[in-house]
């Protein structure tokens, strides 16, 4: 036990070896919560003799999973981990046991946003829709509706598809009919999108209470890490799963919370022990990242926010330098400045890939990008397209499904990569057979290979590729079938001819990928578990360029570090957006500002320019620079009074209508302008956020912006019998 405990602080012991009931640890930036995690399921194994196999431990991304699996691993052996794992690879898991109750096979496919697209577009075609008249942004966000009033459970519930098939033909109206066909085609393969993991695990866990009960019975212990960006559908899976036993701990820091608008409730984490009347609450507040100076700077920031657990992160470092704010005129002015401060840094013995650049959205980038190629500071750009969504990497996994699943999304992939002679005529034929026949494109094709149609085309060796591995696949492993299929299809080989280097790079880093898959979760796993597996990657494995400084999205950014951070960009309309409308967005922002500020181990360093919005609103200084209080901030250079004052008259203005109060001053008040002296307001005008002043030796009124900062004045001799 000495073992697992040691080099644990007390707040870290508490997390670990409190292990019955219901625990909420709210963990600050840098706090070391994945040690408590990791050190907390190695206390359960080794100290307790719970299995493994009774223990489910949540995070958000599999390759934090994966990260979590090796820690563990290092401290309790080489033992399964297999409910160490996301939330849709747990539903995943559960669905292998359980899918047969809504008569799906187990080898279902998962369809990532390139399948739904290739449905919805098989939909529209034949619908004759054009993707003018209703996107597919629209489409999927009316599916992603419907099915969260599982509305498609009813019709995955039928044995086969006939009545869903006459809905679909039958529906007139365009939404409904789009949803149809979309279940239609899915169903048709046997395919589930990222939503239906959950919630169709949620109706079975509803409806079938055998399944519910086994599972609960299993799950002992469950732990949920950033409990502060969960769903309510997510929460209400942990819930259910630890209502038997009752033994649920979660991690998390509302202070972090930046997922909202992708479905993450805050109140679960901030009202956890009022649905849990005798939870217990942890709070661990030691920052073991960030030197004092940075964590000064993150403390008074994130104090101005109301919907918090109150705690001040405490630095376990030694002070470092004054966190350091610069104000510039240009946006080039301000990306030399950035360039500068990181020539400085590497004449002090630090290197590019310790310099991250952070922003609240992309084309921020674009000026520091001039500046470093000019400067020929090395950098690579977190933006490009996510590594499973590229065309190789999409068409060596459809391969692979060709062989698991023959379904029609991989087979209309692949047929054609490489050039095999079936287009658009021979694939319409084999549409026609499959829907008059019942069946896949692939037996289409295995049924019609030998008529005249397909003669002259590589149809033949395609099929006697895929049957060929249909056979023996369950006795290769996922590496060597991958390698095999990639050459003997001709894929790998229409890539060199073409001399495109990187994408071959690219499926070289897919083969380690499945290398590492196999390591980590065992030689056992099957190919179909395999593919269940990847398709719920995300945007976890971005193409590193050794040495070189890291731009990214503030998002992006989540849940890693830097000895030194580039917060750029903090101009009002930019950070915060100028979508905030809500004092909930408002704080959400400033919380997005904060984990920005917790990157940083060593500097920190904030930046602005002056300049125009695409609104063509002026580009203030954001609210946040002054939010965080002036004596943790250097300023290169101070703010002429005029502009701070400007600044700070836009914000106050704004604010109040973000949070609706009343306007400071009303018709009839008597105000002090700065250099027009005393003046009476004569009209309030809210729908350009201004007052019409009459002041005192003027023969006319002006009309004066809220954003300007007014005093209260007394009346005075001369303004008492202004009208209005």
């Amino acid at each position: 036990m000495e073992d697992i405990l040691a080099g644990l602080n007390e707040e870290q012991r508490a997390a670990v070896t409190t292990t019955e009931g219901y625990v909420r640890v709210i963990a600050g930036a840098g706090s070391g919560k994945t040690r408590a995690l990791t050190h907390r399921y190695a206390y359960l194994v080794n100290e307790l003799g719970i299995s493994t196999a009774n223990i489910l431990c949540v995070t958000f991304t599999n390759k934090a999973a994966n990260e979590m699996k090796k820690r563990i691993r290092n401290m309790i052996g080489d033992c399964d981990t297999g409910y160490v794992c996301t939330f849709h690879g747990f539903c995943v898991q559960v669905l292998r046991e359980d899918i047969h109750v809504i008569h799906y096979p187990k080898n279902f496919v998962i369809l990532d946003t390139e399948d739904v697209d290739a449905i919805l577009r098989n939909v529209y075609e034949a619908c004759g829709i054009s993707s003018r008249d209703y996107t597919f942004d629209m489409a999927r966000r009316e599916i992603v509706s419907a099915k969260s009033r599982q509305e498609h459970i009813p019709y995955l519930l039928e044995l086969n598809n006939t009545h869903l098939k006459e809905a679909y033909e039958k529906e007139e109206n365009l939404k409904k009919k789009i949803f149809l066909g979309y279940l239609y085609e899915q169903k048709k393969i046997f395919g589930l999108d990222f939503e239906d993991l959950i919630s169709i695990v949620d109706y079975i866990f509803a409806h079938f209470e055998e399944k519910r009960k086994k599972w609960q019975e299993r799950i002992m212990y469950v732990m949920v890490d950033e409990f502060q960006d969960v769903s309510e559908n997510q929460y209400r899976l942990a819930d259910v799963l630890s209502g038997y036993h009752k033994n649920l701990f979660i991690v998390g820091d509302p202070d972090q919370t930046i997922y909202t608008w992708r479905g993450a409730r805050i109140d679960f984490i901030l009202e956890f022990a009022n649905l849990h009347p005798g939870a217990k609450t942890i709070i661990l507040n030691k920052n073991y990242r960030s030197t004092p100076n940075i964590l000064d700077a993150s403390n008074s920031l994130i104090r101005k926010n109301q919907k918090r657990v109150k705690k001040e992160l405490v630095a376990v470092r030694e002070a470092g330098e004054d966190a350091v704010y610069y104000h510039a005129v240009t946006t080039r002015q301000e990306a030399e400045w950035i360039a500068a401060q990181i020539k400085k840094l590497l004449e002090n013995g630090s290197r590019f890939q310790d310099i991250a650049i952070l922003y609240r959205s992309h084309f921020v980038s674009r000026s520091m990008e001039e500046v470093f190629i000019r400067e020929k500071i090395r950098y690579v750009l977190y933006s490009g397209i996510e590594f499973y969504k590229r065309k190789e990497i999409k068409d060596s996994l459809c391969y692979l499904r060709m062989i698991a699943c023959q379904d029609d999304l991989a087979f209309l992939r692949v047929i054609n990569e490489p050039k095999r002679s079936i287009g658009k005529k021979r694939i319409a034929f084999l549409r026609e057979y499959a829907e008059a026949n019942q069946c896949s494109l692939y037996q289409a094709l295995k049924d019609t290979v030998h008529s005249e149609l397909f003669a002259r085309t590589g149809a033949v060796s395609f099929l006697m590729l895929v049957e060929k591995y249909r056979e023996t696949y369950r006795e290769m492993r996922v590496s060597e079938l991958l390698s095999a299929v990639l050459g003997e299809s001709g894929y790998e080989e229409m890539l060199r001819f073409s001399g495109e280097q990187e994408r071959l790079d690219n499926l070289a880093e897919l083969k380690q990928s499945v290398f590492e898959f196999e390591h980590v979760s065992g030689e056992e796993n099957t190919l179909e578990e395999y593919l269940q597996s990847v398709a719920l990657f995300t945007n976890a494995d971005k193409e590193e360029r050794k040495d070189s400084v890291k731009m990214m999205t503030i998002h992006t950014a989540k849940g890693l570090e830097f000895p030194y951070v580039f917060v750029c960009g903090l101009n009002e309309g930019i950070f915060p957006t100028k979508h905030v409308d809500t004092p909930e967005k408002l704080e959400e922002e400033r919380r997005l500002a904060y984990v920005s500020y917790t990157r940083a181990e060593k500097g920190l360093f904030l930046s602005d320019a002056e300049g125009i919005n695409f609104d063509g609103s002026f580009r203030y200084p954001s609210r946040f620079i002054f939010n965080t209080e002036k004596e943790y901030l250097h300023y290169v250079v101070e703010l002429e009074e005029r502009l701070a004052a400007q600044a700070a008259g836009y914000i106050c203005a704004n604010e109040e209508k973000i949070c609706g109060r009343k306007q400071s001053f009303q018709t009839g008040d008597i105000v002090v302008h700065k250099v027009f002296g005393r003046g009476q307001i004569v009209a309030v005008k809210e729908e350009i956020s201004s007052y019409v002043i009459q002041f005192e030796g003027m023969e006319t009124v002006r009309n004066i912006s809220m954003r300007i900062p007014l005093e209260k004045g007394e009346p005075a001799s001369g303004l008492s019998d202004v009208q209005g």
